[in-house]
């Protein structure tokens, strides 16, 4: 799973590291459990492999268990990357573009559109109001044929 290119993305999109994420979660499915293993094996400073599992923590995708250390008196956290969460994470975003797409083509299809010359885009309500004179630039706006834009939004539908 991890090799997957947009479950790295999404973990890299998380952590904001695209350098260390990947090596972290890679030793953590290799059995490395408490922050310290997983600094020593990947060679990475501990306050960073720490700062990791935190924000992998805040989006659910890893947990950990505390328990106290009987010699030191210390707090031991034992990490576990949940796989089943990414898996949950990647559905719930794909789902979110695909009502995003939705929308967007609904919008395309019940509006017609009018641009001016420097591409400054309005529906056609907005455009009638603003007298068919683009505020932004002072030009005439002309009518947009966005049947393209209908055509690409469908077969992206289609394609998730």
């Amino acid at each position: 799973m991890i090799e997957d290119v947009n479950v790295q993305e999404m973990l890299i999109d998380v952590t904001e590291d695209s350098e260390n994420s990947i090596p972290i979660i890679q030793s953590m499915l290799n059995g490395k459990s408490t922050d310290e293993e997983i600094a020593e094996e990947t060679e990475i400073r501990l306050n960073i492999v720490r700062k990791i599992l935190y924000k992998l923590y805040d989006a659910g995708v890893a947990t950990y268990k505390r328990s106290k250390d009987p010699e030191t008196q210390w707090y031991i956290y034992n990490w576990k990357f949940e796989e089943a969460k990414i898996i949950e994470i990647i559905n719930d975003q794909q789902q979110k573009i695909s009502k995003e797409i939705t929308q967007s083509l609904e919008y395309e299809e019940e509006n017609m559109f009018f641009v001016c010359p420097n591409g400054c885009r309005y529906n056609f309500e907005e455009a009638s109001e603003l007298s068919f004179i683009c505020p932004e630039c002072d030009c005439n706006m002309e009518f947009q044929d966005n049947s393209t834009i209908i055509h690409e939004l469908r077969q992206l539908k289609d394609s998730k």
